[in-house]
C-alpha cells in the first residue's frame, strides 16, 4: 500500500507531466515513445527546466530577478534535502539523485535563465553561452536518463546529445524570432540585424542547423533501444519544423509564428513508426 510520501512523489511528476503536456504537445508525444521507466524522470527534468523559462519570459507583472533567485535556491535546497515542498522541485531532485546529474549542468542551465534577465542583444560569446545553458546541458540531463549510470557510454554520447540540443534552441529563435524581438526586446543572434534579416543570414543559420542535426542523427542512432525512438521522434518533429522554415522568406518568419498542424504531426510520427519498426531509422 502506498503511504503519504510516497502518494506525494507520485503526484509531483503527475505535475511535471501535467505541465509537459500543457506546454508541448510536440515533446510530450515524443516522451510517449521513450520507454516507461525514461517517461517520469524526462518529465521531471522538461517540468523544472519550463518552470524556469516562464519565470523570466512570462510575468511580467513580477520581480523576476526575485522569482528566479529563489527557484534557485529552492532548486538546491530541494537536491540537498532531497525533499521540496515545490512538486516540481520535488520531482527533480530524485530524478537527480537517482541518475546522477551533475550540479555543473543545474548551475549552468540556471546561468542561462539569469542572462535572459539582463541581455537583450547577444555577440557571439554570449550565443554560444546562451545556448551551452539552456539547450546543451537539458540534452545532457536527459542523456544521463537515457544513459542509465552507464558512464562510459554517456561520455560517448555527450558531443551528439549537446548538438541535438542546439539544434532545437536555434530552431525555436528563428521560430519565435518575432515574440523574441518584439515582445521581449531579444535578438539571440550575434550580428543580425533581425528588421533586416536578409536572405543570406537566413541560409547560413540554417546550414548551421542542417549540420548539427546530421552530426546528432549519428548519436541518436547508438542510443540505448528503450530511449531512441522517443528521442528520434522529437528529431523528426524539428527537422520538419525546419524544413518549413527553410522554404519560408525572411519576411514571413518575421511576421508570424511558425508551426507544425496537428494532422501533419499525427503523419509525422505515424511515419516514423512505421520506420522505426522496419529499422529503417536514418
Amino acid at each position: 500500500m502506498m503511504n503519504m510520501k510516497q502518494l506525494y512523489d507520485q503526484t509531483s511528476f503527475g505535475i511535471s507531466k501535467l505541465i509537459t503536456r500543457n506546454y508541448s504537445t510536440s515533446f510530450s508525444l515524443g516522451i510517449r515513445f521513450l520507454a516507461e521507466r525514461f517517461r517520469k524522470p524526462i518529465y521531471a527534468i522538461y517540468g523544472f527546466v519550463r518552470v524556469a523559462d516562464e519565470i523570466v519570459d512570462s510575468f511580467h507583472d513580477y520581480n523576476k530577478k526575485e522569482l528566479l533567485e529563489k527557484f534557485r535556491a529552492d532548486t538546491y535546497y530541494a537536491i540537498d534535502n532531497k525533499i521540496s515542498t515545490n512538486p516540481v522541485l520535488n520531482a527533480f531532485q530524485q530524478t537527480v539523485h537517482q541518475y546522477n546529474i551533475e550540479r555543473e549542468l543545474i548551475d549552468t542551465f540556471l546561468k542561462s535563465m539569469e542572462m535572459d534577465l539582463y541581455e537583450k542583444v547577444y555577440d557571439n560569446d554570449g550565443y554560444k553561452s546562451y545556448i551551452l545553458g539552456s539547450a546543451e546541458v537539458v540534452g545532457l540531463m536527459c542523456l544521463r536518463v537515457f544513459t542509465e549510470n552507464n558512464f562510459e557510454l554517456y561520455e560517448k554520447l555527450k558531443p551528439y546529445a549537446m548538438k541535438l540540443g542546439s539544434a532545437f534552441q536555434k530552431i525555436n529563435f528563428l521560430r519565435d524570432v518575432k515574440n523574441d524581438f518584439e515582445n521581449l526586446g531579444r535578438t539571440y543572434f550575434p550580428d543580425v540585424n533581425i528588421k533586416k534579416l536578409s536572405s543570406e543570414e537566413k541560409l547560413r543559420i540554417e546550414k548551421e542547423i542542417e549540420q548539427e542535426f546530421n552530426d546528432a542523427l549519428k548519436g541518436i542512432l547508438l542510443l540505448p533501444p528503450d530511449a531512441r525512438f522517443g528521442v528520434y521522434v522529437a528529431y523528426v518533429y524539428y527537422r520538419s519544423l525546419l524544413n518549413k522554415i527553410k522554404k519560408l522568406p525572411p519576411q514571413k518568419i518575421l511576421s508570424e509564428r511558425v508551426r507544425v498542424p496537428n494532422s501533419e504531426k499525427i503523419l509525422l510520427f505515424a511515419g516514423s513508426l512505421i520506420r522505426n519498426r522496419l529499422n529503417m531509422i536514418a
